[in-house]
């Protein structure tokens, strides 16, 4: 029977995981103890959250991933249809583990050291990538972490007439062949690394990842903002300062706002200042997704911070 996926706006494909966030008073050296403040299950993973702010800001999407039938495989699910998320071609391949982190989060400053599994269940292979229910998409979303599912996605969305857009944690195998065929690339500082060096700036960072990428790009940068590129014209955004309990999932709140305002056709500066306020607010929050906003606390949250 097919299945009518006509209404989804934005397909995201890559990794979703089931994340254990532990806050902790201080991080200790090796071999010592410290005792946790709490601990809380959450779900996270780049393109899954990225899908989640979507949802929370009005937009149907759907997320095309690989999980087990194990409790973290079904939680990630279950996580996914509670947003709003459509999972209609998620995989579930049965008497794996899941992609699972357990996340510790110093307590006074927000930051977080991160452990993470990506679970022994097979990633989507190229396969079984089939773009072809999502005939009324307007952007595909990638994280860039199953490389050859991802380059198939691409050619596909490239051929159905989608934008296609991707978040660059870190260099990979193959990251500069899908990056060729991306409209908008969203990176960290790190990505450009085996680039340019540890120690340029992020303008050449930036100039650098530029003759890879046609289109826009985006460098993120937690506290000192974003820069972007576009049509050789450089744009800055400062942070938006808040009291941070935690940056875990930020950059992927970024990636999911910026999008919005793609679909909405607003330009790079209108884009980056509204991906920047998103992902401020969540840093308020414990977890990926707890402090994702909705449109009308983003757009009240922009209001009450003209200056910025």
């Amino acid at each position: 029977m097919a299945v009518d996926l006509s209404h989804v706006q934005v397909v995201g494909l890559g990794q979703a995981s089931l994340d254990y966030l532990g806050r902790i008073p201080v991080f200790p050296v090796e071999d010592a103890k410290v005792e946790l403040d709490d601990l809380q299950p959450q779900c996270g993973g780049p393109a899954s959250t990225a899908l989640v702010t979507l949802s929370r800001l009005g937009v149907k999407t759907s997320f095309l991933g690989s999980v087990s039938d194990d409790n973290m495989g079904m939680d990630i699910q279950n996580g996914l249809e509670a947003e709003g998320v459509d999972a209609t071609f998620l995989k579930i391949t049965p008497g794996y583990t899941s992609q699972y982190a357990f996340i510790a989060i110093t307590r006074d400053s927000g930051k977080r050291t991160i452990f993470w599994h990506r679970g022994t269940v097979p990633p989507l292979g190229p396969g079984e990538i089939d773009m072809k229910p999502y005939s009324g998409a307007r952007i595909l979303h990638l994280d860039g972490l199953m490389i050859e599912a991802s380059l198939e996605a691409a050619r596909q969305a490239k051929n159905q007439g989608l934008k296609v857009v991707m978040d660059a944690g870190t260099m990979r195998e193959g990251s500069l062949k899908l990056v060729s065929m991306v409209d908008v690339l969203i990176a960290s500082e790190r990505f450009a690394a085996p680039l340019t060096g540890e120690k340029t700036s992020v303008e050449n960072a930036l100039a650098a990842i530029s003759k890879f990428a046609p289109g826009e790009v985006v460098i993120t940068r937690g506290k000192k903002g974003s820069i972007g590129l576009r049509n050789n014209r450089m744009t800055r955004q400062r942070a938006y300062p808040v009291n941070e309990l935690d940056t875990t999932g930020a950059g992927d709140v970024y990636h999911g706002a910026y999008i919005y305002g793609l679909l909405k056709k607003w330009d790079m500066k209108d884009c980056m200042r509204f991906a920047s306020a998103a992902s401020a607010i969540k840093c308020t929050e414990i977890g990926a997704r707890k402090g994702i906003p909705n449109l009308d606390q983003v757009k009240d949250f922009i209001a009450r911070h003209a200056d910025i």
